[in-house]
């Protein structure tokens, strides 16, 4: 690879920890490479530093622009396109989390809410559809609490995430007040 000793290690491990995110080690090494770029690359100097062919770098590149991580420039007098990454890290993981929302999640929950609905010929059966309606609604919950946290601004987001264990407090600490005043804030 031809690359710094710095850059060679976090290349290196996102081509490894690909497989266990669902993508393979050339797409993540090649996603790796864009995010640290100081500038956009095109195929030919990402096949270069990465030592890969030309088609696999084309290939992991349509992975990419699949999923929507890489952005895609011209320049003038340049017939070539040039890919990146986007500039906002926050920006990335919520398109990630779409994705894997759209490709994962949602296949999901289709499936779960059709077999519900299918009549149950069996004890198993009536066993089955409720452990799978638990599943469902699990999911359901924090797809839907997921979708509430990516339309916070990032700010917030943070301050959200940097509370931590404190939600927990601030929940009991309503809680208390609910049983004081009679309120059900569980239904709120």
């Amino acid at each position: 690879m031809n690359a710094t000793p710095l850059v060679q290690s976090f290349v290196s491990h996102f081509g490894e920890m690909g497989s266990r995110w669902g993508i393979n080690r050339t797409v993540g090494q090649i996603y790796a490479l864009l995010f640290v770029s100081e500038k956009p690359l095109n195929a030919d100097e990402i096949a270069e530093r990465l030592s890969f062919s030309r088609s696999n770098v084309s290939m992991g590149l349509k992975e990419l622009e699949s999923w929507r991580l890489v952005r895609l420039q011209h320049y003038p007098g340049d017939r070539r396109e040039y890919f990146s990454t986007p500039d906002d890290v926050w920006a990335i993981f919520k398109t990630l989390a779409e994705e894997r929302k759209k490709r994962e999640v949602e296949p999901t929950l289709t499936m779960l809410r059709g077999a519900m609905m299918e009549t149950a010929g069996s004890e198993a059966d009536r066993h089955a559809q409720a452990r799978m309606k638990e599943m469902y609604q699990l999911i359901e919950l924090v797809t839907t609490w997921f979708s509430d946290i990516q339309h916070m601004d990032v700010e917030t987001l943070q301050r959200l995430m940097k509370l931590g264990s404190q939600v927990q407090k601030v929940l009991q600490f309503t809680q208390s007040l609910s049983k004081l005043t009679g309120r059900d804030t569980e239904r709120e």
